[in-house]
């Protein structure tokens, strides 16, 4: 399919995972992809790979963000899709009792902070075009509760989850929808370092799992690539959930 021809796609978080996977479904669908990374290497990589166009950003700084917005419609002339998904899960986030200030406060910087800083900075360019699909990465932790806590990513997922709704109602008449993507774990690094370093708590996640396995990170793209599309049309302000069925469940099949 060709859902996305010609429009500008940005994606934050490009380098690896579902960024990546996302940057790759959408070039196969037509757009033209700014991919954004700190990480150069990642983010230059990807950026050839679909032919699109690298900006080294930190999303945490506003003047990064303002750049690649900018940079984005002066090469192309326009802002269409943003597919805010930058984001980290470090280790020293845990429970709220063993969690320190600076750990919080950094979780909250680049998985909520940027998106805000983001969200800010992508729309007047879509209200000047009178259309645009904002596609914010939340997570099925933002509307479930676990055990085996990581409280600043949780609650920083919760916050995106609340920005895109009302983001998406306060601008859905100007054209702009903006829904927030719930994924379930997905297979990429950041859930690989955690079975390399705590198998037995990520065997508890993956029993929760309906339909026994973890998501693929082609597969999230596939559903951001649905809310760019205008397939999703009549979609805003809403919690995209792509997670095997956990949120649904009581009792997992053996």
């Amino acid at each position: 399919m060709r859902r996305l021809q010609d429009r500008v796609a940005v994606i934050t978080g490009a380098g690896s995972g579902i960024g990546l996977a996302t940057a790759r479904r959408f070039a196969d669908e037509g757009a033209k992809v700014v991919c954004a990374d700190i990480d150069e290497d990642a983010g230059a990589k990807a950026a050839s790979e679909v032919g699109g166009l690298f900006v080294k950003a930190d999303v945490t700084m506003e003047d990064d963000v303002v750049r690649l917005f900018a940079t984005a419609h002066e090469t192309y002339g326009s802002v269409d899709i943003a597919f805010n998904n930058a984001g980290i899960s470090p280790p020293d986030d845990d429970s709220i009792l063993e969690t320190g200030l600076d750990a919080w406060r950094r979780v909250q910087d680049v998985n909520l902070t940027s998106v805000y800083l983001c969200c800010k900075h992508a729309i007047p360019y879509m209200r000047r075009q009178g259309k645009g699909s904002i596609i914010n990465t939340a997570s099925f932790v933002a509307v479930m509760g676990s055990a085996t806590s990581q409280i600043s990513y949780t609650a920083s997922k919760g916050g995106v989850l609340a920005m895109s709704r009302e983001l998406g109602v306060q601008f859905a008449r100007e054209g702009i929808r903006v829904n927030a993507l719930c994924p379930g774990p997905v297979n990429t690094p950041l859930l690989q370092e955690l079975f390399a370093k705590d198998p037995e708590r990520a065997q508890r996640r993956l029993v929760h799992v309906p339909v026994g396995r973890f998501a693929e990170a082609s597969e999230i793209a596939a559903a951001v690539a649905f809310l760019a599309s205008d397939d999703a049309s009549f979609i805003t302000a809403g919690e995209f959930l792509v997670d095997g069925g956990i949120s649904g469940a009581y009792v997992t099949p053996l």
